[in-house]
């Protein structure tokens, strides 16, 4: 196939979940309830660590940094399936379709290796407690981050260069709620047994051995934590539980889809709501909000705020 094949495919039309006008409403109303607690929550986390002096730590710099990539997850495709509810345009230009495809995996290849330095960051916080300043500096972290961000543009640039290689001339029914390649990929014009040995070396397989290599650092911070009774292990027991809850639920619907690229299309996009709408307003409840010294940052910046607005009425009206 040429490109002319290709060129000819303008558009695309996504499907979602259901063509009742009643379903939709539900999910209008429930998505978008979950990506405003999403934005507001993450936004919060965001403001309180920037805010507050005492938070600025290691481990607090990679949950900001966490925060605005879930942010950036959130808002990738779920703004535009929430407002085609509403207005029934379900239409997406092939353009629009390869930005998101762009965008999809490089907020999840930057969250995969972020998620990955966190674990390190626990890993020598329990394990390794007297040399954590020494290893976890500042320029390790923003290292990090900066790493992170590297690996996701690699891997978002690969995909998006071989969706851009496919020819697509038939059906331009997207049998899902935003694009990606699973679902992209099965409407070219092509064999797509090989295209699914692709999606499984470069995403699946990727998706495997990090996850693989998070379960084996918390099973070790599980262990040490439970061979040494030290101060305070139960908070840390809870909170790498409670971590590597989120990672289960982020890593697994992910390594499903990439894995086995011709499942269901009622699957994988159950499944894709799971890392793209529920994962990103759990990371602030389970990662944040449950931390004491946040909680208490919180309550600083509130009475801040609220002095603030007391302060504030007694001078505005002077003339």
């Amino acid at each position: 196939m040429d490109m002319a094949n290709k060129s000819t495919m303008s558009e695309f039309i996504l499907l979602g979940f259901s063509n009742s006008w009643e379903v939709q409403m539900v999910f209008f109303m429930v998505f978008s309830l979950f990506y405003v607690a999403t934005m507001v929550g993450n936004s919060l986390i965001v403001i309180t660590v920037v805010s507050d002096s005492h938070l600025h730590s290691a481990m607090y710099f990679l949950l900001t940094n966490l925060s605005i990539i879930d942010m950036s997850l959130a808002s990738f495709a779920t703004p535009k399936m929430i407002t085609d509810y509403l207005i029934g345009h379900k239409t997406i230009s092939f353009d629009g379709c390869i930005t998101q495809i762009f965008f999809l995996h490089l907020f999840t290849g930057t969250e995969i290796v972020l998620l990955m330095a966190m674990s390190f960051d626990r890993y020598i916080a329990i394990c390794k407690p007297l040399r954590y300043a020494s290893i976890i500096s500042p320029q390790v972290c923003a290292a990090f981050v900066v790493a992170s961000w590297v690996v996701g543009i690699m891997h978002s640039m690969s995909q998006v260069i071989f969706a851009l290689t496919l020819p697509f001339c038939g059906p331009n029914k997207v049998d899902s709620f935003f694009c990606d390649l699973p679902v992209v990929f099965q409407l070219a014009c092509v064999d797509t047994y090989v295209l699914g040995l692709f999606m499984i070396s470069t995403s699946g397989i990727i998706a495997l051995s990090c996850f693989i290599l998070l379960f084996t650092s918390y099973v070790i911070v599980l262990v040490t934590i439970k061979q040494h009774s030290f101060r305070g292990s139960s908070k840390a027991l809870s909170t790498c539980t409670a971590h590597f809850t989120v990672v289960v639920m982020f890593f697994g619907p992910c390594i499903f889809i990439y894995m086995w690229p011709q499942n269901s299309f009622v699957i994988e996009k159950i499944l894709s709501v799971f890392y793209t709408i529920f994962t990103p307003i759990l990371n602030p409840v389970i990662y944040t909000l449950r931390n004491q010294e946040v909680k208490t940052a919180i309550k600083k910046l509130k009475n801040r705020f609220v002095n603030s607005n007391k302060a504030t009425p007694s001078h505005l009206f002077q003339f």
